[in-house]
C-alpha cells in the first residue's frame, strides 16, 4: 500500500526530463497526468505540484545551445520558459475544470519563519479554492549560493510546509533498488523503506545523464525522503514516463515507498517546541491558560503583556502570571502591535491596528510544554 487512497493532501514532484521532450513540452504526457490529478481531486484530496522544466523550454525558446549554461544564460532561460510552462499545466488542467496557480520560491521562503508563514498561507488559500498550485524555484533571481539545488529537495521542503501526507517524486526508474538496474541486472527492487540507513542511501546511484535534462538521480529523492519523513510525510518513488503514474501506483505497479518516521502535525509542534529560539514572551491570564492547555489559540484578550521585541512568524513563549511556561509557538503579529492588542476582544483588532491576523498565536502554531498539558 502508498497511503495515495488515503491522504488528504498530495504534493507530486515532476521533472524536466518527464516534462520536456523534443518540441517542448510534452502535452500528450501532462493530459494523462493532468487526468490523474483530476481524479484524486474528484475523492477530495488536495494536489500541489512541483514542477521543474522552465529553463528547459526556455533555452529551446532562445536557441540556446545544448551544453552547459552560464548563470545569467540560465536566470534568462528561466525567465523565458516560465510563461511556456505554465501554458502548458493550464492547457492540460483546463479541459477538467481546474485552474492552476504559479508558485515561485527561493529557498529563503521555505526557511526564514516570516517568509514560511506568507508561503503557507497562500498554499493554504488556493488548495481551499480548489486550485492546483504549480511550484518551481525562481530561477531567475537565485544564485548557486542561495538555491535549492534540486526540485526533489524544493518539493520537500513544500511537503514539509504545507503538512502533507505524501510526497510521490516521479522519476526514471520504478523506485529504488539494491544497486543502479541501469547497470546491475541483479539488482533487486525495495517496495518499501521503513526507515532510512546509511546502508539504504549507498544504493543511491547519479542523475540519468542520458535524458539530457534535469539535475537530480536517487541520491536527491533519498536526501528529500529523508527531509519528507522526519516532517511525517510519507515518500513514493516510482516511474513517471508511463502515462497516469499515479492511477499506475494505486493499480499495484512498482514503486518504493519509504515510511515517515512521526506524523505532520507531531513533526510541526517538535520543530516549534524544540528548534526555534524564542524571540520574546507573551503573559497570560489564568483563563487564557488554561485554554491553550486545552489546545486552543491564544487570543489577545487573554494577554496581559508581552516581552522582548519580536516580528510576525517568531517563535515566543507563552507565561502564565506566575512565569510558569505553558507552551511555545509562531505569533502572528509584530511585537508593537502585539502590545496594541492586548486585552482587546477579536472583534477590537482590526478598529485598533487597521488589520487583523486573527489570534496572538493560532492552535495550529502552538506546542505545549511537557508539563502543561491538562
Amino acid at each position: 500500500m502508498t497511503g495515495l487512497a488515503g491522504a488528504k493532501r498530495i504534493v507530486v514532484k515532476v521533472g524536466s526530463a518527464l516534462l520536456v521532450g523534443a518540441d517542448g513540452a510534452d502535452a500528450q504526457w501532462l493530459a494523462a497526468f493532468a487526468a490523474d490529478v483530476a481524479r484524486l481531486r474528484a475523492r477530495g484530496q488536495q494536489v500541489l505540484v512541483v514542477s521543474s522544466g522552465a529553463v528547459a523550454l526556455g533555452r529551446r525558446r532562445l536557441a540556446l545551445r545544448k551544453r552547459a549554461l552560464t548563470l545569467p544564460e540560465k536566470q534568462a532561460a528561466a525567465a523565458a520558459g516560465q510563461s511556456a510552462l505554465m501554458r502548458a499545466w493550464e492547457e492540460a488542467l483546463e479541459p477538467h475544470g481546474v485552474h492552476a496557480a504559479q508558485i515561485l520560491l527561493t529557498r529563503d521562503d521555505t526557511e526564514v519563519r516570516r517568509r514560511w508563514l506568507n508561503a503557507r498561507a497562500t498554499v493554504e488559500t488556493l488548495l481551499a479554492l480548489g486550485v492546483v498550485p504549480v511550484v518551481n524555484e525562481n530561477d531567475t533571481v537565485v544564485t548557486e549560493e542561495i538555491r535549492y539545488g534540486d526540485n526533489d529537495r524544493l518539493a520537500a521542503r513544500v511537503a514539509q510546509m504545507i503538512g502533507a501526507d505524501v510526497l510521490v517524486l516521479l522519476s526514471d526508474v520504478d523506485g529504488l533498488y539494491t544497486a543502479d538496474p541501469r547497470n546491475d541486472p541483479s539488482a533487486e527492487h525495495l517496495p518499501r523503506v521503513p526507515r532510512l540507513t546509511p546502508q539504504i542511501e549507498a544504493m543511491a546511484g547519479g542523475a540519468n545523464a542520458e535524458s539530457g535534462v534535469g539535475t537530480g538521480g536517487m541520491a536527491t529523492k533519498l536526501a528529500a525522503a529523508r527531509i519528507a519523513s522526519a516532517a511525517g510525510c510519507a515518500t513514493v518513488i516510482t516511474l513517471g514516463a508511463r502515462p497516469s503514474p499515479l492511477r499506475a501506483v494505486e493499480d499495484g505497479e512498482r514503486a518504493t515507498v519509504i515510511e515517515p518516521s512521526t506524523t505532520p502535525a507531531a513533526a510541526y509542534k517538535a520543530w516549534i517546541a524544540g528548534s526555534l529560539a524564542p524571540a520574546g514572551a507573551l503573559v497570560v491570564d489564568e483563563g487564557a491558560a488554561q485554554a491553550v492547555r486545552r489546545g486552543k489559540s491564544l487570543l489577545a484578550a487573554g494577554v496581559r503583556r508581552t516581552e522582548g521585541r519580536f516580528d510576525k512568524g517568531d517563535a515566543v513563549v507563552i507565561r502564565d502570571e506566575a512565569g510558569h511556561e505553558i507552551a511555545r509557538g509562531l505569533v502572528r503579529y509584530e511585537a508593537e502591535d502585539a502590545e496594541r492588542i492586548c486585552g482587546l476582544k477579536s472583534e477590537a483588532i482590526e478598529a485598533a491596528l487597521g488589520y487583523t491576523s486573527g489570534p496572538l498565536v493560532h492552535a495550529d502554531d502552538l506546542a505545549l510544554a511537557a508539563h502543561a498539558a491538562a
